[in-house]
């Protein structure tokens, strides 16, 4: 038996002051995600819609979801207005999909954009030079319904700790980069990156924001 709220609470002891927690609950049942919630968490992370939707609708209403995953732009409309925060934008498409499904659905949609530096192939998101680009152009300015609140990435899936702090350290630097080129973006303050087997490394390189699952929740029930 998983002890969910003895979990959450070391992992909050541990965290220094500024960092949230997000704690990531796919595949997980809305029991244990119940059980975190009176333990005192109310922000979650799910990575398909559908489950998103369906723990939505059944848990309490102040429940603060992110999406974390891979969003897929026919399924965009479904998650307006349901989300807190969209840490996954992956393209500028996605992005302007979303900006358009908010507008017509008269919301601001919250998201972060997710950088990739990690040295495997299947993960998503901008090259640091494009999401650099994005902001040094100032396309953000064709928004009108989305805030971009910062950036979001993952390191290598590896055990060499010092490869895994430099891709933290990338993606810190890119959110400086960004911040000193473009120094009127306003609430672009979220670096989110770390997870259960390397948070603490994320944190030591400037992370304000980490996404853990399994190190709460157990291994998940796929």
């Amino acid at each position: 038996m998983t002890d969910v709220a003895g979990n959450l609470a070391a992992i909050k002891g541990a965290l220094p002051p500024g960092v949230e927690l997000v704690a990531v609950s796919k595949f997980h049942p809305a029991e244990m995600i119940m059980e975190a919630y009176q333990a005192g968490q109310r922000c979650f992370g799910e990575s398909r819609v559908q489950e998103l939707l369906a723990k939505e609708s059944s848990l309490p209403a102040d429940i603060r979801w992110h999406f974390i995953g891979h969003l897929q732009t026919n399924k965009v409309r479904q998650i307006i207005g349901r989300t807190s925060l969209v840490e996954s934008v992956d393209s500028e498409r996605l992005l302007n999909l979303i900006d358009s499904e908010s507008r017509k659905a008269g919301v601001i949609t919250r998201v972060l954009m997710q950088v990739h530096v990690a040295k495997e192939e299947t993960k998503f998101g901008f090259l640091p030079d494009e999401l650099f680009s994005y902001f040094k152009e100032r396309k953000f300015e064709t928004l009108t319904h989305t805030h971009i609140c910062g950036i979001m990435g993952m390191a290598s899936n590896t055990d060499d700790g010092d490869r895994v702090r430099e891709d933290f350290a990338a993606i810190y630097s890119l959110h400086r980069r960004i911040t000193e080129t473009v120094p009127e973006l306003r609430g672009f303050d979220i670096i989110s990156m770390g997870m259960s087997h390397d948070w603490r490394i994320a944190v030591e390189e400037g992370s304000n924001l980490v996404r853990i699952g399994s190190s709460i929740f157990g291994e998940r029930e796929y």
